[in-house]
């Protein structure tokens, strides 16, 4: 077994036993939350390919299975269905256990300013650096359609994101080279800002923050769509 899919096993292991239990029923929402990660993750996978292809990217033959397809590892596009599912499930864990916590609206208009504003100077003096200013871009835009959503997400997110950030980082650090003798990811820095906490490029911060909060949106959306009956009316 590679390390890339053992990893993988770990990461979503917890979250899908936990999914059946009786009080958090988030088994209810499979259906919405399938569509999404396949629907979102198909975008994230059409530009990993491209990155990838230019050198952005690249994946360590030592670390993964070798089944490649359009020149990704088969456990890279496993990734976008693994992460996200393991987060949006901690996401809708932490409001379900902690209930009216979130930021009220003042504080979320501006923490919502401030993230707009760095992350778009960040990229208009990083016009030349492909993953730091795409992704960033890609962030803002994702703040932007949570703000124009007229839900609460950004209230509750911004919370529970500092919590997945902490198993986001124990995954991502082993995948970019932390405690193993290479990097199962490895990053081209001369298209990132080269700011690394541990071995993890900050980079990955903002595109995990916008692969989750499109997933979340697209999933709410779905939840309406579907119907109340088949799914919980409490907002995930």
């Amino acid at each position: 077994m590679s390390v890339y899919l053992l990893l993988e096993i770990l990461a979503i292991l917890i979250p899908f036993l936990f999914s059946y239990d009786r009080k958090l029923k988030f088994y209810l929402k499979l259906k919405p939350v399938a569509l999404s990660l396949i629907l979102v993750g198909s975008f994230y996978v059409a530009g990993d390919i491209l990155f990838t292809k230019y050198g952005v990217w690249g994946f360590n033959p030592h670390y993964h299975s070798g089944i490649l397809l359009f020149n990704l590892p088969v456990e890279e596009w496993m990734f976008f269905i693994v992460i996200p599912y393991a987060s949006i499930f901690l996401h809708d864990t932490l409001i379900y256990l902690f209930t009216g916590r979130q930021l009220s609206g003042r504080q979320t208009k501006i923490v919502t300013i401030l993230l707009v504003l760095v992350l778009g100077i960040v990229v208009l003096m990083n016009l030349n650096k492909l993953y730091t200013s795409i992704y960033l871009a890609v962030a803002i835009i994702s703040i932007l359609l949570a703000s124009l959503s007229g839900s609460s997400i950004l209230n509750r997110f911004y919370l529970t994101f500092l919590v997945i950030l902490i198993p986001f980082f124990l995954v991502n650090s082993v995948l970019t080279g932390s405690f193993i003798a290479e990097p199962v990811v490895w990053y081209n820095n001369g298209e990132n800002l080269g700011i690394r906490i541990l071995t993890v490029p900050v980079e990955d911060i903002s595109y995990a923050f916008s692969l989750i909060l499109f997933n979340l949106l697209l999933i709410n959306r779905l939840v309406l769509y579907f119907g109340k009956r088949s799914v919980r009316a409490r907002p995930i």
